[in-house]
Protein backbone atom coordinates (compact mmCIF):
# COMPACT_ATOMS: atom_id res chain seq x y z
CA UNK A 1 0.00 0.00 0.00
CA UNK A 2 1.42 3.38 -1.04
CA UNK A 3 2.12 6.28 1.28
CA UNK A 4 -0.72 8.38 -0.18
CA UNK A 5 -3.28 5.62 0.46
CA UNK A 6 -2.07 5.24 4.04
CA UNK A 7 -2.46 8.98 4.63
CA UNK A 8 -6.02 8.88 3.30
CA UNK A 9 -6.90 6.04 5.67
CA UNK A 10 -5.31 7.90 8.55
CA UNK A 11 -7.41 10.99 7.83
CA UNK A 12 -10.56 8.90 7.90
CA UNK A 13 -9.59 7.31 11.20
CA UNK A 14 -11.22 9.07 14.16
CA UNK A 15 -9.88 8.48 17.64
CA UNK A 16 -12.57 7.29 20.00
CA UNK A 17 -13.00 7.33 23.76
CA UNK A 18 -14.22 3.93 24.95
CA UNK A 19 -15.69 3.38 28.42
CA UNK A 20 -15.97 -0.33 29.25
CA UNK A 21 -17.24 -2.29 32.19
CA UNK A 22 -17.01 -5.93 33.14
CA UNK A 23 -20.53 -6.55 31.91
CA UNK A 24 -19.52 -5.80 28.33
CA UNK A 25 -21.41 -2.54 27.79
CA UNK A 26 -19.48 0.02 25.74
CA UNK A 27 -19.79 3.77 25.25
CA UNK A 28 -18.25 5.09 22.06
CA UNK A 29 -18.04 8.80 21.35
CA UNK A 30 -15.58 10.50 19.05
CA UNK A 31 -12.73 12.25 20.86
CA UNK A 32 -13.42 15.42 18.91
CA UNK A 33 -17.04 15.57 20.05
CA UNK A 34 -16.13 14.93 23.69
CA UNK A 35 -13.39 17.52 23.75
CA UNK A 36 -15.89 20.27 22.97
CA UNK A 37 -17.90 19.48 26.12
CA UNK A 38 -16.83 21.45 29.18
CA UNK A 39 -16.09 19.86 32.57
CA UNK A 40 -16.25 16.27 31.33
CA UNK A 41 -14.67 13.48 33.36
CA UNK A 42 -13.95 9.98 32.12
CA UNK A 43 -14.23 6.90 34.29
CA UNK A 44 -13.62 3.19 33.70
CA UNK A 45 -17.30 2.49 33.00
CA UNK A 46 -18.90 5.91 32.72
CA UNK A 47 -18.53 9.51 31.63
CA UNK A 48 -19.60 12.43 33.82
CA UNK A 49 -20.36 15.97 32.75
CA UNK A 50 -21.65 19.14 34.39
CA UNK A 51 -25.24 19.82 33.38
CA UNK A 52 -28.01 22.21 34.34
CA UNK A 53 -31.67 23.11 34.06
CA UNK A 54 -32.81 26.74 34.05
CA UNK A 55 -35.63 28.01 36.24
CA UNK A 56 -36.91 31.38 34.95
CA UNK A 57 -37.41 32.67 38.49
CA UNK A 58 -34.48 31.19 40.42
CA UNK A 59 -31.88 30.71 37.71
CA UNK A 60 -29.76 27.68 36.88
CA UNK A 61 -29.84 24.43 38.84
CA UNK A 62 -26.47 22.75 38.34
CA UNK A 63 -25.79 19.04 38.57
CA UNK A 64 -23.47 16.23 37.54
CA UNK A 65 -24.78 13.91 34.83
CA UNK A 66 -23.27 10.44 34.88
CA UNK A 67 -23.82 8.16 31.88
CA UNK A 68 -22.93 4.53 32.50
CA UNK A 69 -21.79 2.16 29.82
CA UNK A 70 -25.30 0.66 29.86
CA UNK A 71 -26.83 3.99 28.83
CA UNK A 72 -28.14 4.69 32.32
CA UNK A 73 -28.54 8.43 33.10
CA UNK A 74 -28.17 9.60 36.72
CA UNK A 75 -27.86 13.19 37.96
CA UNK A 76 -26.52 14.43 41.29
CA UNK A 77 -27.75 17.94 42.02
CA UNK A 78 -25.18 20.50 43.24
CA UNK A 79 -27.49 23.53 43.32
CA UNK A 80 -26.50 24.23 46.94
CA UNK A 81 -24.34 22.79 49.70
CA UNK A 82 -27.44 21.63 51.57
CA UNK A 83 -29.02 19.86 48.59
CA UNK A 84 -29.06 16.08 49.09
CA UNK A 85 -30.62 15.09 45.76
CA UNK A 86 -28.47 12.30 44.30
CA UNK A 87 -28.97 9.66 41.60
CA UNK A 88 -31.91 11.53 40.12
CA UNK A 89 -33.43 10.53 36.81
CA UNK A 90 -33.47 13.32 34.20
CA UNK A 91 -37.23 13.59 34.82
CA UNK A 92 -36.70 14.04 38.56
CA UNK A 93 -33.91 16.59 38.06
CA UNK A 94 -36.11 18.67 35.76
CA UNK A 95 -38.87 18.56 38.38
CA UNK A 96 -36.41 19.42 41.17
CA UNK A 97 -35.34 22.53 39.28
CA UNK A 98 -38.93 23.77 39.35
CA UNK A 99 -38.97 24.53 35.64
CA UNK A 100 -42.43 25.56 34.50
CA UNK A 101 -44.29 24.58 31.36
CA UNK A 102 -44.29 21.37 29.35
CA UNK A 103 -41.91 18.74 30.68
CA UNK A 104 -39.23 17.82 28.16
CA UNK A 105 -35.94 17.10 29.89
CA UNK A 106 -34.06 16.38 26.68
CA UNK A 107 -34.54 20.01 25.65
CA UNK A 108 -34.49 21.62 29.10
CA UNK A 109 -31.38 19.96 30.56
CA UNK A 110 -28.23 21.37 29.02
CA UNK A 111 -24.45 20.96 29.01
CA UNK A 112 -21.75 23.48 28.12
CA UNK A 113 -20.21 23.12 24.66
CA UNK A 114 -17.81 25.80 23.40
CA UNK A 115 -18.92 28.08 26.28
CA UNK A 116 -22.58 27.84 25.28
CA UNK A 117 -25.55 26.04 26.86
CA UNK A 118 -26.63 23.27 24.52
CA UNK A 119 -29.69 21.08 25.11
CA UNK A 120 -28.95 17.37 25.56
CA UNK A 121 -31.17 16.64 22.57
CA UNK A 122 -28.61 18.44 20.38
CA UNK A 123 -25.54 16.65 21.71
CA UNK A 124 -23.93 13.28 21.09
CA UNK A 125 -24.62 12.35 24.71
CA UNK A 126 -28.32 11.78 24.06
CA UNK A 127 -27.49 9.17 21.42
CA UNK A 128 -26.45 6.78 24.16
CA UNK A 129 -29.65 7.20 26.18
CA UNK A 130 -31.24 3.74 26.36
CA UNK A 131 -34.99 3.72 26.78
CA UNK A 132 -35.05 0.29 28.42
CA UNK A 133 -32.71 1.08 31.31
CA UNK A 134 -34.14 4.49 32.14
CA UNK A 135 -37.89 4.40 31.53
CA UNK A 136 -38.36 1.68 34.15
CA UNK A 137 -37.62 4.37 36.75
CA UNK A 138 -40.80 6.25 35.87
CA UNK A 139 -43.04 3.29 36.71
CA UNK A 140 -44.75 2.90 40.09
CA UNK A 141 -42.44 1.07 42.49
CA UNK A 142 -42.53 -2.71 42.15
CA UNK A 143 -43.24 -4.57 45.38
CA UNK A 144 -40.65 -7.12 46.45
CA UNK A 145 -41.60 -9.86 48.88
CA UNK A 146 -39.28 -11.16 51.58
CA UNK A 147 -36.79 -13.83 50.55
CA UNK A 148 -34.74 -16.46 52.41
CA UNK A 149 -31.13 -17.55 52.10
CA UNK A 150 -29.72 -20.77 53.50
CA UNK A 151 -26.61 -20.69 55.68
CA UNK A 152 -23.73 -22.56 54.06
CA UNK A 153 -22.86 -24.19 57.43
CA UNK A 154 -26.06 -25.01 59.31
CA UNK A 155 -28.47 -24.82 56.33
CA UNK A 156 -30.95 -22.74 58.35
CA UNK A 157 -33.02 -20.24 56.36
CA UNK A 158 -32.69 -16.55 57.21
CA UNK A 159 -35.15 -13.88 56.10
CA UNK A 160 -34.17 -10.84 54.00
CA UNK A 161 -36.37 -7.74 53.75
CA UNK A 162 -36.50 -6.28 50.24
CA UNK A 163 -38.27 -3.04 51.15
CA UNK A 164 -35.95 -0.67 49.32
CA UNK A 165 -32.95 -0.66 46.99
CA UNK A 166 -30.49 -1.09 49.86
CA UNK A 167 -32.35 -4.17 51.05
CA UNK A 168 -32.49 -5.56 47.52
CA UNK A 169 -28.74 -5.03 47.05
CA UNK A 170 -27.97 -6.68 50.38
CA UNK A 171 -30.00 -9.75 49.38
CA UNK A 172 -28.55 -9.71 45.85
CA UNK A 173 -24.95 -9.77 47.11
CA UNK A 174 -25.70 -12.36 49.80
CA UNK A 175 -27.34 -14.64 47.23
CA UNK A 176 -24.20 -14.44 45.08
CA UNK A 177 -22.02 -15.43 48.02
CA UNK A 178 -21.84 -19.24 48.09
CA UNK A 179 -20.20 -19.12 51.52
CA UNK A 180 -22.86 -16.95 53.14
CA UNK A 181 -23.30 -17.73 56.85
CA UNK A 182 -25.66 -16.80 59.65
CA UNK A 183 -23.03 -14.45 61.06
CA UNK A 184 -23.33 -12.39 57.85
CA UNK A 185 -27.03 -11.66 58.45
CA UNK A 186 -27.32 -7.84 58.21
CA UNK A 187 -30.20 -7.18 60.62
CA UNK A 188 -28.87 -8.53 63.91
CA UNK A 189 -25.97 -10.44 65.40
CA UNK A 190 -26.83 -14.13 65.19
CA UNK A 191 -25.03 -17.42 64.86
CA UNK A 192 -25.87 -20.91 63.68
CA UNK A 193 -27.00 -21.71 67.22
CA UNK A 194 -29.97 -19.33 66.90
CA UNK A 195 -33.24 -20.94 65.85
CA UNK A 196 -34.68 -20.21 62.47
CA UNK A 197 -38.22 -18.99 61.91
CA UNK A 198 -41.08 -21.41 62.38
CA UNK A 199 -42.55 -22.90 59.22
CA UNK A 200 -45.88 -21.17 59.79
CA UNK A 201 -44.07 -17.82 59.95
CA UNK A 202 -42.00 -18.44 56.81
CA UNK A 203 -45.18 -18.59 54.74
CA UNK A 204 -45.78 -14.87 55.38
CA UNK A 205 -43.56 -12.97 52.96
CA UNK A 206 -45.35 -9.63 52.91
CA UNK A 207 -47.42 -9.96 49.73
CA UNK A 208 -49.92 -7.05 49.59
CA UNK A 209 -52.57 -9.32 48.08
CA UNK A 210 -52.43 -12.24 50.50
CA UNK A 211 -50.37 -12.89 53.63
CA UNK A 212 -49.94 -16.56 52.72
CA UNK A 213 -49.24 -15.98 49.02
CA UNK A 214 -46.70 -18.39 47.51
CA UNK A 215 -45.89 -16.02 44.64
CA UNK A 216 -47.97 -13.84 42.33
CA UNK A 217 -47.63 -10.85 40.02
CA UNK A 218 -48.18 -8.51 42.97
CA UNK A 219 -45.12 -9.62 44.93
CA UNK A 220 -42.75 -11.38 42.51
CA UNK A 221 -40.51 -9.06 40.50
CA UNK A 222 -38.76 -10.29 37.35
CA UNK A 223 -36.46 -7.28 37.15
CA UNK A 224 -36.53 -3.54 37.85
CA UNK A 225 -34.02 -0.82 38.67
CA UNK A 226 -34.51 -1.45 42.38
CA UNK A 227 -33.32 -5.07 42.28
CA UNK A 228 -31.01 -4.92 39.23
CA UNK A 229 -27.81 -2.89 39.38
CA UNK A 230 -25.83 -1.23 36.59
CA UNK A 231 -22.55 -1.54 38.53
CA UNK A 232 -22.98 -5.30 39.06
CA UNK A 233 -21.38 -7.67 36.54
CA UNK A 234 -23.55 -10.73 37.24
CA UNK A 235 -25.38 -12.17 34.25
CA UNK A 236 -28.82 -11.28 35.61
CA UNK A 237 -28.03 -7.58 36.03
CA UNK A 238 -26.12 -7.33 32.75
CA UNK A 239 -28.96 -8.92 30.77
CA UNK A 240 -31.54 -6.62 32.37
CA UNK A 241 -29.56 -3.42 31.81
CA UNK A 242 -28.76 -4.31 28.20
CA UNK A 243 -32.03 -5.89 27.10
CA UNK A 244 -34.70 -4.97 29.68
CA UNK A 245 -38.00 -3.79 28.25
CA UNK A 246 -39.57 -0.51 29.52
Amino acid sequence: MGGRAKRKIAKRTVRRFVARDEGGGVIRFTEEELNNISELERGPNYIEVTCGCTNKKYGDYIGKLRISSFGHFKITCTCSEKCKQVNLTPYAFEKHSGREGVKNWKKHIWVIINDKKVALSKTVLISYYKHSTNMVLSRPKQFHRDEFISCSDCKKLRRFLLRDQVGCRTYHDALANKNWKCTDWPYDKISCDDEEERECRKICKGCPRSSTCRGCTSCVCFGCTRCRFWDCDCRTCVDFMEHGEP
